[in-house]
């Protein structure tokens, strides 16, 4: 009996030590699916993309007659004469879609949807979400014809004519307008569902008092719900302006980059993978993407600095229950 009792006791003691490492060890697991995708997929190309912007890879060169050059592609990058035009251009791009569609109209819309009833808010975010889940050929496409000249232009034959206005194709009279405006209907979904889900889960019992208190609409807006969307600006602001530098989609398949609308995301790809010389440049295209990821980078940092991203991250002082 003693006996059985000490083996008991022995075994009892090797299952929670057990319990004890297997805590240690198992977030381990749960991390190494998302860690190799994130190595294969997003550092590997990074590290091999910064590494191409050091040669002067191309269809010419081949993947083995290539030679490492250096920083030669950033200084050419610089002299390029178009360089700063299209770098102007992406900036105006981002900065315009951000502020109007991604966050100011997502915003905007956030804080009505929860002000409304319920099923009409629901409805009416439903109806915002169209853009982002058409595909991207079928949505554009659409930009066409309703910017296309009579008859066809729906825009134009709704609008236009009846002012008396000229009525040709609107696309290549206002490309800047309608790179923003295409590519601005699609990120607004995205702040939109990320506010919306921020004030939803603001306290009850804070939104209640503050009407108790007399505070109307603009004033529970102003001091209750917009100071506790710090995090969510931060979060929206950044994904959203990384997003606008890095795509090229929807710009590709409405102007094809022609009257003016070739940011530098598409630049890279044109230059990189979609020249009509058939002539590749790898090294250049790299050089291109590199200086967008430090682009980012810094936008980020600003980012982070302006919402004050040390103050977000610190641990309350008093734990309110």
């Amino acid at each position: 009996m003693r006996k059985a009792k000490k083996n008991n006791v022995v075994s009892t003691q090797e299952t929670l030590s057990l319990t004890r490492i297997r805590p240690k060890i198992t977030w381990f697991w749960f991390l190494l699916p998302s860690s190799i995708i994130m190595v294969v997929f997003f550092f590997i190309p990074v590290i091999l993309t910064l590494l191409i912007s050091g040669t002067n890879m191309s269809t010419t060169t081949g993947l083995t007659g290539y030679q490492w050059v250096g920083f030669a592609n950033y200084k050419n990058l610089l002299n390029y004469p178009d360089t700063f035009r299209k770098l102007w251009l992406t900036i105006r791009y981002v900065f315009l879609t951000l502020v109007l569609f991604n966050i100011g109209l997502a915003l905007l819309i956030s804080l009505i949807t929860t002000h409304i009833p319920k099923k009409a808010g629901a409805f009416f975010r439903a109806i915002w979400l169209l853009p982002r889940i058409t595909p991207v050929v079928i949505y554009t496409f659409m930009w066409q014809i309703l910017a296309a000249a009579p008859p066809h232009g729906i825009i134009n034959t709704l609008i236009f004519e009846p002012l008396g206005l000229s009525t040709t194709n609107l696309i290549p009279q206002y490309p800047f307008f309608f790179i923003v405006v295409v590519n601005g209907f699609i990120g607004t979904s995205f702040g939109m569902i990320i506010f919306t889900s921020a004030i939803e889960s603001i306290r009850k019992d804070i939104m209640v008092s503050s009407l108790v208190d007399g505070a109307s609409t603009l004033q529970r807006i102003r001091y209750i719900i917009l100071p506790q969307l710090r995090w969510p600006l931060l979060f929206a602001t950044t994904y959203q302006t990384l997003s606008l530098l890095t795509s090229y989609e929807q710009i590709l398949v409405l102007t094809g980059g022609n009257f003016g609308t070739e940011v530098w995301a598409l630049w890279a790809f044109n230059l990189a993978l979609n020249n009509y010389y058939g002539n590749f440049q790898y090294g250049i295209g790299s050089t291109i993407a590199t200086m967008l990821v430090l682009i980012g980078l810094i936008l980020s940092t600003v980012y982070m600095r302006f919402f004050k991203f040390d103050e977000l991250v610190q641990e309350p002082k008093i734990d309110v229950l």
